[in-house]
């Protein structure tokens, strides 16, 4: 059996390469000896008549937002269905965005489908640059381009860490995870990048312990680029001296 990748509307939130993260999963899965592919959605196509074992939504620009919410629109019901059912969700940029309560845009605010706590909230400045994130799963390291944070006081709201270095959510705090979702400012794209998250989102899509996933070949590399970046941004784990 084919286990799918869900690509959500890659012509519209592809503009940092954030819609290959669904590429990263299913290779990830064929590593592990599975049968895997991307299934890419189209904006105005109909929901698939499947369900996937992970779904990705990348970023877009901000011109395309209202398109990208009618066409999220259109999937709403299954959408919300495969998330109660436990399949995971990377959400990037806008696409985390979209994922909650609302976006404010100058003279409009665009509602969101509210299946994450929270809202983007506008910054000062436009966050640029090298992002670091001390999170669950080891540091993550990619970059931010975004004029928005987004608001995590919601009570009881987890986010995917602290800041080591960058703006992020523009409080300290980076991205959301909310059950099965990850949002996150990280561009990348971030799985490419962050083996460890993408391991323990395979893990959460198939259901098996995260070491039958294990340390591939491509890791070392981008275990290289994280920790040489880490080293010239002098940041350090917590706890660390």
């Amino acid at each position: 059996m084919t286990a799918y990748m869900l690509q959500l509307f890659p012509e519209l939130t592809n503009v940092n390469g954030d819609a290959e993260n669904a590429l990263v999963l299913a290779q990830r899965a064929r590593w592990a000896g599975m049968d895997a592919e991307v299934y890419a959605l189209a904006a105005d196509a109909p929901a698939p008549a499947i369900t996937p074992a992970a779904i990705v939504l990348g970023s877009g620009v901000d011109a395309n937002l209202a398109r990208t919410r009618e066409a999220l629109g259109r999937i709403v019901g299954p959408l919300g269905d495969w998330i109660a059912e436990g399949v995971p969700v990377l959400a990037v940029g806008t696409g985390m965005e979209l994922l909650g309560r609302s976006i404010p845009l100058a003279g409009e605010t665009i509602q969101g489908l509210g299946a994450i706590p929270g809202q983007a909230v506008p910054l000062e400045n436009r966050a640029t640059g090298e992002l670091v994130v001390h999170s669950p799963w080891g540091p993550l390291v990619g970059y931010e381009n975004h004029a928005r944070g987004y608001d995590t006081r919601d009570p009881g709201i987890t986010t995917l860490g602290g800041v080591g270095y960058g703006v992020g959510n523009g409080d300290g705090s980076e991205g959301v995870h909310s059950g099965f979702i990850f949002g996150t400012h990280l561009h990348g794209p971030v799985l490419a990048r962050n083996p460890t998250l993408a391991i323990a989102i395979s893990a959460l899509a198939f259901g098996e312990a995260e070491d039958v996933y294990g340390r591939a070949r491509a890791d070392g590399i981008a275990d290289a680029i994280n920790s040489d970046a880490l080293r010239r941004l002098g940041v350090l784990a917590p706890g660390a001296k």
